[in-house]
C-alpha cells in the first residue's frame, strides 16, 4: 500500500474484515440472546457464552481499527500476531460449541436449531481469520524493509 494511494491488497484487506465484522456480530447477536434470558430469569450466565461475545466484540473492534487506511501497513508483524490470537480464540470457540451442538438433535427446537446454526458461523468466521492470517503475513513479508546483508546501511 503506498501513501499516495489505496492499492487493491488495501480494498482486498477491507473486504475480508468486512465479512468478519459481519460475523463478529452475528456472534454477539446470536449468543447475546441467550445471555439476556438468562439474566431476564436470574439464572447464572454461563461462562461459554460470555466467551463467545467477548470473541465476538474483540474482533468487532479489531475489523473497526482495521478499517482505518494503513493500519495494517503499520502494524507490520503486529498485525499477522494479532490476527493468529484471534483466529485461535475462535477455533477454540467453534470447538466448545462444536461439541455441544454439532450432534445435538433439536426435536423442533428453535434454541437448539439457532445454536447449531451459531457453530457454523463460528467455524466461518475461524476460517477467515486464518485466511486473515496468511494474507497478513504474506504482505508484510513481501512490503517490509529490509536492509542489506553486509553493512545494513541500505535499504532492499
Amino acid at each position: 500500500m503506498a501513501k499516495s494511494s489505496l492499492s487493491i491488497s488495501y480494498y482486498a484487506f477491507t473486504a475480508l474484515h468486512v465479512a468478519c465484522f459481519a460475523l463478529a456480530i452475528t456472534v454477539c447477536g446470536l449468543y447475546g440472546t441467550d445471555l439476556k434470558r438468562a439474566s431476564q430469569f436470574d439464572n447464572y450466565t454461563h461462562s461459554k457464552w460470555i466467551y463467545a461475545v467477548v470473541v465476538g466484540a474483540l474482533t468487532a473492534a479489531t475489523c473497526a481499527l482495521y478499517f482505518i487506511p494503513f493500519i495494517i501497513e503499520a502494524g507490520g508483524v503486529f498485525i499477522v500476531a494479532w490476527d493468529l490470537i484471534l483466529f485461535i480464540l475462535w477455533i477454540t470457540l467453534f470447538g466448545v460449541f462444536g461439541k455441544l451442538y454439532i450432534y445435538e438433535n433439536a426435536h423442533g427446537n428453535g434454541d437448539i436449531e439457532r445454536m447449531k446454526h451459531a457453530v457454523w458461523v463460528d467455524l466461518t468466521g475461524a476460517l477467515l481469520w486464518l485466511i486473515a492470517v496468511v494474507a497478513a503475513s504474506a504482505y508484510w513479508s513481501k512490503h517490509r524493509i529490509t536492509r542489506t546483508r553486509f553493512t545494513g546501511r541500505a535499504e532492499v
